[in-house]
């Protein structure tokens, strides 16, 4: 997947696995020794897209069983078809990557060897110009990875309060000029309602300071509406401790992120699980006490120049990979809260 900020391209060549031999490198291990061990591996895709990283995991492990999740029921159709020729060994599930445990049940399984993420908006999501995710066209403004139901971008622009939708901009998109552009937005809505990226992107252009670097100006916004529509990042907060309870010994999480908002609460959490929970200063650590993940990635990893050359869409993807090191604790993560 990706971030929002690209240019349309043919379906024929717009699904570029992203940073794809290190998440199967980072996977890797944790595969071949359930393999050895069961005889077979098991491993969630829970953000499916087109399905390019799952069809390169399936080809390299012929042992392998994929469940691959994915809450846009166009994607998943794609690469359901995609992926029919290895048969039983996929599994495709429609459902938010938060429900893992209610999708391995689904497929069959009580455990994942690894699980992959890849987060942020898809390339088949952007490159559907009805869907209106990009702000380098007009289209409907709608943003919904699921469009079989929920609200719209067009419902958060044209029903928030001033203060709701300058929350949104400011918080999830991280938009200084969240006020002014929450107030443009008000008072352009009075007389007529937002109904395309088109609209939108006027008054973004009308009403942003000039001279102001960052990118497109409509680049935060989108993401905040998107963020809000999806539910995206409440979502992660939940699906990233459901994914490290999912694993057994040796599993691993790998998750891709696209933005500064996605990425902290990865780190937060791969963070927190690899840390002792015993005293500082113990002279003798307890074994219940001892860090029950260790940090595989080496900090935040990124693609090659190459990779970004073949897919500019990677240019901002930042990698993080978990293992787990001891049994699972019912409750372990709680329902903490990384912010």
């Amino acid at each position: 997947m990706t971030d929002e900020t690209a240019t349309p391209r043919p379906a024929g060549t717009r699904h570029v696995p992203v940073l794809l031999e290190r998440c199967i490198g980072l996977l890797e291990p944790a595969i071949t020794a359930a393999i050895k061990n069961r005889g077979s591996a098991t491993v969630i895709d829970a953000t499916l897209g087109m399905g390019g990283h799952s069809e390169a995991l399936l080809q390299r492990f012929p042992e392998l069983h994929l469940v691959g999740l994915d809450r846009d029921t166009q994607a998943l159709d794609i690469a359901t078809e995609r992926l029919a020729h290895f048969g039983e060994r996929f599994h495709p599930v429609h459902t938010i990557y938060d429900r893992i445990p209610q999708a391995l049940n689904e497929a069959g399984f009580d455990a994942a060897d690894g699980v992959l993420f890849d987060l942020g908006v898809s390339s088949f999501q952007l490159d559907e110009k009805e869907r209106g995710f990009a702000y380098s066209y007009d289209a409907p403004l709608d943003m919904r990875m699921d469009s079989t139901t929920g609200p719209t971008a067009a419902d958060v622009v044209n029903g928030y309060e001033l203060d709701d939708l300058t929350r949104v901009l400011r918080t999830w998109g991280e938009e200084r000029h969240a006020r002014r552009l929450a107030v443009a937005f008000v008072k352009r809505r009075e007389s007529k309602p937002f109904t395309t990226t088109g609209d939108l992107v006027q008054v973004l252009l009308e009403n942003y300071p000039r001279g102001v670097g960052g990118g497109h100006p409509a680049k935060r916004t989108f993401q905040a509406l998107r963020v809000e529509v999806n539910d995206e990042l409440r979502v992660l907060e939940r699906a990233i401790p459901a994914s490290m309870d999912a694993l057994p010994v040796g599993g691993r999480v790998v998750a891709m992120s696209y933005q500064s908002l996605e990425d902290r609460i990865v780190k937060q959490f791969f963070a927190e699980g690899s840390k002792s929970s015993a005293p500082v200063g113990l002279p003798v650590e307890p074994e219940e006490s001892k860090a029950r993940f260790k940090v595989i990635s080496k900090g935040t990893e990124r693609p090659t120049e190459a990779e970004i050359e073949e897919n500019s869409r990677a240019a901002s993807a930042r990698l993080r990979a978990v293992e787990r090191l001891r049994p699972p604790v019912s409750g372990s993560h709680g329902n903490r809260r990384t912010r």
